[in-house]
């Protein structure tokens, strides 16, 4: 009897197909209320946020050893400080593109297999991280429990890791290698859809 194997390219373009896609509706904070419910919604809810998110699982999986966990692992601590800056106040420069170029990068790593030294990698998806965090922590203020809040949208996020490390395993075979590589590729296109909508070329 032949067992079935899962295309994580048609899983991810599942993902995505359920989500919505309108740059102008990705951090209106439409849905995001009070507490852990809104917070573990954010990254989920926001398209921008989930493809990046993603990604950093895939690329670190195609990387291997050890990049499959300090790349998880980054991301989640340097958003807190990303998020921090948020809390204070304090303003940052294009904000929107930047998080839209994220998804566009990462996606465009994993598609194109790039193999940077670790510690590139690491400073890449850390840069990343700080405005995606900083989005996040623009609504902590307006939240009713700041600190289930923030606990919702690191649970979040790590779990859009652990999918893009479930999908990137694959890369152990031929064929599951080809896959990741086109969910890369996926992912730079939402990521180059936000961007020209974050820069007003589209709406």
């Amino acid at each position: 009897m032949k067992s079935s194997k899962l295309n994580p390219a048609l899983l991810l373009a599942g993902l995505l197909a359920s989500i919505p896609l309108s740059p102008a509706l990705a951090h209106t904070g439409s849905g995001v209320a009070v507490g852990l419910e809104s917070g573990f919604l954010h990254p989920i809810t926001g398209p921008d946020h989930l493809v990046a998110m993603v990604a950093v699982g895939l690329w670190g999986a195609q990387l291997g050893n050890p990049a499959i966990w300090i790349l998880p692992v980054t991301f989640p601590l340097v958003m807190a400080v990303g998020g921090l800056i948020g809390i204070m106040g304090i303003d940052l420069p294009f904000v929107e593109p930047i998080i839209a170029l994220s998804g566009v990068a990462l996606g465009l790593m994993v598609a194109l297999s790039v193999r940077p030294p670790i510690w590139a990698a690491a400073v890449l998806v850390g840069i990343f991280a700080v405005f995606h965090g900083y989005a996040h922590g623009r609504e902590l203020p307006d939240a009713a429990d700041a600190i289930a809040y923030a606990v919702g949208f690191v649970v979040a996020t790590g779990m859009l890791h652990l999918v893009g490390i479930l999908l990137g395993v694959l890369v152990r075979w031929e064929a599951g290698a080809k896959a990741v590589r086109a969910c890369g590729a996926a992912i730079g296109c939402v990521g180059v859809y936000f961007l020209l909508g974050s820069i007003g070329i589209i709406e």
